[in-house]
């Protein structure tokens, strides 16, 4: 058998580019993306997307040649993730949120050879240019990339940046185009950098293979059927909409774009639309349920909501149910794309209602597409027991981890010691093999040798009906070494104050639920907390408030029993308490 040798006939490299050439064939007539008053076919998308990759082609892109894009989710947007592979390319859709420095940096380390952008981020785009220009001024290599306008496709604002406009390209651009032909899945489709939460922003590779395979992953994990309308919610920036850019194509879907994630956008669309599936961060959920009376629209049928980005608290689940939405739980980092779903079960379904929220609220499983996944000591990379207890490193393996950090080896093999792709987040195995992130290894509190979750803290107190935003991080105290600190975000009352809800409060309400240690013992109400560019608290930040401050309560002594609380404040921990692994 091992004398049989590959053919053309029964070996093609794997690449999603196929997804659209397959819908073009047999959902050529469906509806494919809808912006408002536009409408594209899948044959018409293929069609624009042949003629944007031959004008691609005349910008000199070659194989591995970056073209980034500044750009909210509309159908310019879609339609490059494939023309630019058709090219011959690799996409790099960079978050719209950031500041010029950053999209500078981003556009510098990427070496981009044409950079899109929407007439909404000009400004930004002008700035971070000028920054680049500033930055080469000193060497006689220039790495200015060629930049390309795109205008509102349905309400062109006549704006004027750079040399080219997207449409223009699109309507010269040869229908007939032969698209680029992948020799080897291996090749480089997707370079998006992290968000930098933890350290500068790495810029994290895909393949056409990996890429493929997650695409249909999460498709499979999610139990989408065909014909899907989906709602894109979720910016295509965040691991290219959590590569279902490409994966709806495969389903013949249809794809409602969004220019802003508003509530009353939102809602209109799901009515108007009939969408069936939408992806979002937990911090949409509060959009949706916050939303003014005005602004909601009647939801006549069910739409699946795919959730990640951060840990969803089970009490928010619960309030998402009656509004007409059935969520589904993913976890999966800018390395991996989505790469866990919590795949639901149907001797689950006679549970009482909280605990499947419950159940729902854990990251799952790894998908089809994921060889293994795993929760190890990485010390030793033992595996841990499978208690929903025991804490450890989430790490993963398989097709769908990225090819590497573009320009780090360093990074990258750092990532990938052991055979495994360490994630950096701390999770249990339940003994149904289920996992449940419990926190960032940066954010277990360990107070007096206990480890403590964050995440488990912040559920509780998003079951609190006033809660609209919870953080917890680690603060100082002269016994246990750390703390529990929340900090919070207050919903308003009937009255439209929110300064009504004290500390004690907060504190009373976390005793009846959680063990003592686990209690906060300080409590910050804050308008907002502060958060990064893709929507995730800056704990960083809280963490920096949090070392100021101070503990007000007594504690056991050996001498009298008892710990005068003025003795207490203004002394620091001890260096001696916080040497525990954060294990």
């Amino acid at each position: 058998m091992d004398q049989l040798p590959k053919y053309d006939a029964n070996y093609v490299p794997l690449t999603p580019i196929n997804f659209l050439t397959r819908a073009a064939k047999v959902y050529g007539d469906r509806l494919s993306v809808v912006y408002e008053g536009i409408h594209f076919t899948w044959q018409q998308t293929y069609e624009r997307c042949l003629r944007l990759a031959d004008s691609l082609r005349s910008f000199n892109i070659s194989r591995n040649d970056v073209v980034s894009v500044l750009a909210p989710n509309i159908p310019a947007l879609y339609e490059m993730h494939f023309a630019v592979p058709m090219a011959g390319g690799v996409i790099n859709a960079i978050n719209t949120r950031l500041n010029p420095n950053h999209v500078a940096t981003i556009l510098r380390h990427s070496e981009a050879k044409v950079f899109f952008v929407d007439y909404q981020f000009v400004q930004l785009a002008r700035q971070a240019l000028q920054i680049l220009m500033a930055s080469e001024s000193n060497t006689s290599k220039s790495v200015l990339p060629s930049v390309v306008l795109i205008d509102d496709i349905e309400s062109p604002t006549g704006a004027i940046f750079g040399e080219w406009e997207y449409e223009h390209l699109v309507s010269r651009g040869n229908p007939g185009y032969i698209p680029y032909e992948i020799q080897d899945e291996w090749d480089p489709i997707a370079l998006n950098y992290t968000s930098g939460t933890t350290s500068e922003p790495k810029g994290v590779v895909y393949s056409h293979r990996g890429v493929f395979l997650g695409s249909l992953g999460v498709i499979i994990g999610w139990e989408m059927a065909s014909e899907p309308v989906y709602m894109w919610s979720l910016p295509m920036f965040h691991c290219n909409g959590w590569t279902l850019a490409w994966g709806i194509a495969a389903r013949g879907g249809t794809n409602v774009c969004l220019r802003n994630t508003t509530a009353k956008d939102m809602y209109r669309n799901i009515a108007q639309h009939r969408v069936t599936h939408m992806c979002c961060a937990p911090i949409v959920f509060n959009i949706l349920l916050e939303a003014k009376p005005e602004e909601r629209r009647e939801i006549t049928s069910p739409v699946q909501i795919l959730v990640g980005g951060a840990p969803p608290p089970a009490s928010l689940l619960e309030k998402m149910k009656p509004l007409g939405f059935h969520v589904s739980h993913t976890y999966g980092l800018t390395e991996v794309g989505p790469a866990l779903v919590c795949e639901w079960q149907a001797k689950w379904n006679n549970l009482p209602s909280q605990d499947q929220s419950k159940i729902m609220s854990r990251q799952g499983i790894n998908t089809v597409a994921l060889a293994h996944m795993d929760v190890k000591d990485l010390n030793t990379m033992i595996s841990v027991p499978r208690d929903g207890k025991t804490m450890g490193e989430v790490v993963l393996k398989g097709s769908t981890v990225m090819k590497g950090y573009f320009k780090n080896p360093k990074a990258t093999a750092k990532a990938f010691k052991n055979g495994w792709f360490a994630t950096g987040d701390i999770g249990v195995i339940h003994p149904d093999g289920y996992l449940e992130i419990k926190d960032r290894s940066k954010d277990v509190i360990i107070s007096g040798g206990e480890n403590i979750s964050s995440v488990e803290i912040e559920s509780v107190l998003y079951s609190h009906p006033r809660v609209l935003e919870a953080a917890v991080v680690a603060m100082p105290h002269p016994v246990w070494g750390e703390s529990p600190c929340a900090f919070l975000a207050i919903k308003k009352n009937s009255d439209g104050k929110s300064d009504d809800l004290k500390e004690g409060d907060i504190i009373a309400y976390c005793r009846k639920k959680l063990p003592h240690y686990m209690v906060p013992k300080k409590v910050e109400f804050m308008p907002d907390l502060p958060k990064n560019s893709t929507g995730k608290i800056q704990k960083f930040q809280l963490r920096d408030l949090a070392r100021n401050f101070v503990v007000l309560e007594t504690f056991p002594s050996k001498k009298s029993g008892q710990v005068n609380a003025n003795t207490i404040q203004g002394r620091r921990a001890q260096p001696a308490r916080l040497a525990s692994s954060r294990l």
